[in-house]
This record gives C-alpha cells, sequence and structure tokens, in this order.
C-alpha cells in the first residue's frame, strides 16, 4: 500500500522546478537501463567464472594428496574418463588458466560499463538533479 505523506518545503518547492523530459534524455535514460541490465549480467557471469575457478583450484588441491599412480575420473563435455592424477592436473590447470582470462575480461568489460553508466549519471543528474533516480 502507498502510503500519503506531506511534502516538506523543499520538496514542495522542487516539484515546482520540474524540467521537461527531451528525446536526448529520454535516450540516455533508456540507455543508462541497458547498460544497468548488461552490468548486473556481467556481475553475475563474473561471479559464477570465479566459484567455478575457486571450485577448480579446491579440486587441483585435493588431488595433490592422491597417489601419482591413481586413476581418477575427468569430466570433458558430457562423459567421464579416467586418467592419471598428472594429466587431471594439467587438465586442471589448463582450466584455471582460461578462467583466468575470462575473468579479466569481465572485469575490463565491467569496468567499461561502470564508467559509461557514471558519465549518463553525471548528465541525466546535471539535468534532472533529485527529480531521476538512477541508483538500483
Amino acid at each position: 500500500m502507498l502510503s500519503r505523506r506531506m511534502l516538506s518545503r523543499e520538496e514542495e518547492e522542487s516539484a515546482g522546478d520540474e524540467k521537461e523530459v527531451r528525446k536526448v534524455d529520454q535516450e540516455r535514460i533508456n540507455r543508462f537501463s541497458r547498460i544497468h541490465s548488461r552490468h548486473k549480467a556481467v556481475e553475475q557471469e563474473l561471479s559464477a567464472k570465479q566459484k567455478e575457478k575457486e571450485d577448480l583450484e579446491e579440486i587441483s588441491t585435493e588431488l595433490e594428496l592422491a597417489d601419482e599412480d591413481d586413476k581418477v575420473p575427468y569430466k570433458i563435455g558430457d562423459t567421464f574418463f579416467t586418467l592419471p592424477v598428472p594429466e587431471v592436473q594439467e587438465h586442471l590447470s589448463s582450466s584455471v588458466e582460461k578462467i583466468d582470462t575470462q575473468v579479466s575480461k569481465l572485469e575490463e568489460r565491467l569496468g567499461e560499463l561502470s564508467e559509461e553508466m557514471s558519465d549518463l549519471k553525471e548528465a541525466l543528474y546535471g539535468r534532472f538533479g533529485r527529480s531521476i533516480n538512477l541508483e538500483a
């Protein structure tokens, strides 16, 4: 339910200062919204990759305790293969390197999106002040 309250003097005075939304402003607002959605998606993907990396490193640590002559199941695609421990460790280390590369690309992309969002925020807040809310 919406609660009703009286406006403070400051809010009352600023309510009369509402600016007209121009086409350029609406395009900036829409662009901010799209970038914000991408930013959230990249954050989720980054989080998933970091979790996957942690899991692989944990598995690698566990394999260090295994005997070199043992054979362990290793999943490639949808199939498990029984491979010697040193070979599995090589596969794990290459997987971790690939994930590191992906994580660094995602972090770079996240930085680009954040920078673009802050530029749009600056322009929109400069135009509309407190009458627009761009915080999620």
